[in-house]
């Protein structure tokens, strides 16, 4: 099952937002003054409801599906046989042309699934989190949001992935840190970008 491996990482980028919801509701706690916990973070009551979870199972079957794509594309230029393993597999595919070809190829496919996940699901989960909607009404606005602010969204992006590669180049070993900062951050881009004075606000209630 290695050559599950390349994709797998790649689909990474995919679930980091929805993975992210933890961090997104500690970032919403703390900004409006309320008690955070690791449980708050854990179990996370989205102001959505279930919406949070359609959202969830819509990311999950769209990584499902660039794995399957990532299959489609392996078998197009080397042929419906097993794997090579990864100690054959990086130089035929950095050495030779099949696979340079297959790089370039699945490398533009990637892009249009990460593209597409990224706009849709970067202001969207927050957005289930903090506000009362449904899952497609919040992609859209993802999307929309994503759109009208494109040099910004694509700065952050590049970042997203920057961080990830080192991440890869260290055993992912380095997420212990740099997930939390892209998890903080997307939540703040997600409040500053978002203008909304109508949103409807969770009540705390401390303890006397």
């Amino acid at each position: 099952m290695d050559y599950y491996l390349f994709p797998a990482m790649a689909g990474f980028l995919v679930l980091g937002p929805l993975v992210a919801g933890g961090l997104y509701e500690k970032s919403r706690r703390i900004s409006e003054g309320a008690t955070t916990g690791l449980s708050s973070m854990l179990l996370v009551r989205p102001l959505s409801g279930h919406q949070a979870i359609f959202m969830g199972t819509l990311l999950l079957l769209l990584f499902l599906l660039w794995m399957r794509a990532a299959v489609i594309i392996y078998a197009i230029f080397f042929g419906i046989r097993p794997f090579l393993g990864a100690d054959q597999f990086l130089p035929t595919l950095f050495l030779t042309p099949t696979g340079w070809s297959m790089l370039m190829v699945g490398s533009a496919v990637g892009a249009l699934f990460a593209a597409f996940a990224f706009a849709a699901s970067v202001f969207s989960i927050p957005m289930l989190i903090q506000e009362d909607t449904d899952a497609l009404t919040a992609m859209g606005v993802s999307i929309a949001l994503a759109w009208n602010n494109l040099k910004v969204m694509l700065c952050w992006g590049a970042i997203v992935v920057g961080f990830f590669l080192i991440s890869a180049f260290t055993g992912f070993v380095s997420l212990i840190v740099i997930f939390p900062v892209l998890g903080h951050g997307t939540w703040h881009s997600y409040r500053t970008i978002r203008v909304k004075p109508d949103i409807k606000e969770r009540v705390f209630y401390s303890p006397a």
